[in-house]
């Protein structure tokens, strides 16, 4: 086998293997998990967005409180340099302006990145309550779709159950025909048995004699026997002739 050969059939086994491993994939997915799953992956971003907002609210607050800190040090820093120039020491007035400047500088900053802060926490803001309306949009959308995934994949149920009784059904019917088709043939067979039987075509066994020409030679044996044990009767008695009496019923006067 060739090289191409043998890359043609690795590339078709792999389109089988991908085909068949989406199938089953499609088969065992249900999208009411796949729609909880992304739900949830919603909510876990929405809440990182808000512990965002909640971490620069509290860098805010914090510099907020360094500024209140830094405008009370600017207060004393003025006021203790006030106090040096009217005891006489314009040194430590110096001294103390010095650092009065230093804590404006550092509090100009602050402002600075305040502002910042504040712009920041005012995006997060508008981004977590954008995001909010969207996963609740979806929440709202996800639910409609579960309950119409739910309520359809009920009808299909029912669907299959009726289709699998109405088979059923059929079976049941088609047996009950075979059983009424049984039941007409066995009829037939025994009313032409009898038939056969009243017609002497077909011999009864459980009938004795045999066929119709061994019952009339049997009825003209019986009858014979007859005719001799009555005239052995009446030569007995001395009430006749020997001559045999006539076949059937002898009179009544005679048998008296």
């Amino acid at each position: 086998m060739k090289d191409g050969d043998i890359v043609g059939l690795m590339q078709r086994a792999s389109l089988v293997f991908k085909a068949k491993a989406s199938k089953a994939l499609d088969k065992a997915e249900d999208p009411r998990e796949t729609l909880d799953y992304s739900y949830e992956r919603q909510m876990e971003l929405l809440q990182q967005v808000r512990r965002g907002v909640a971490d620069v609210a509290t860098s805010k607050k914090r510099l907020e409180l360094q500024q209140i800190q830094l405008e009370q040090s600017v207060q004393k820093l003025d006021g203790q340099a006030r106090d040096a120039m009217t005891a006489g020491r314009e040194d430590l007035a110096r001294t103390a302006l010095e650092r009065k400047k230093a804590a404006q500088l550092q509090l100009q900053g602050l402002d600075g990145q305040h502002t910042q802060l504040e712009a920041e926490q005012d995006k997060l803001m508008q981004a977590e309550q954008r995001l909010t309306a969207k996963v609740e949009a979806f929440r709202t959308q996800k639910e409609t779709i579960k309950a119409q995934y739910t309520a359809a994949e009920a009808q299909a149920k029912i669907g299959e159950a009726v289709s699998g009784i109405s088979e059923e059904m059929g079976d049941v019917g088609m047996s009950m025909q075979r059983a009424q088709d049984k039941v007409a043939t066995m009829q037939a067979r025994a009313g032409a048995i009898d038939e056969l039987l009243d017609s002497g075509a077909l011999q009864d066994l459980s009938a004795p004699g045999g066929d119709s020409i061994d019952r009339e030679l049997q009825h003209i044996s019986a009858t014979s026997a007859v005719d001799a044990e009555f005239a052995a009767l009446k030569k007995e008695l001395g009430t006749g002739t020997n001559a045999p009496a006539p076949s059937g019923d002898a009179p009544a006067g005679g048998a008296a």
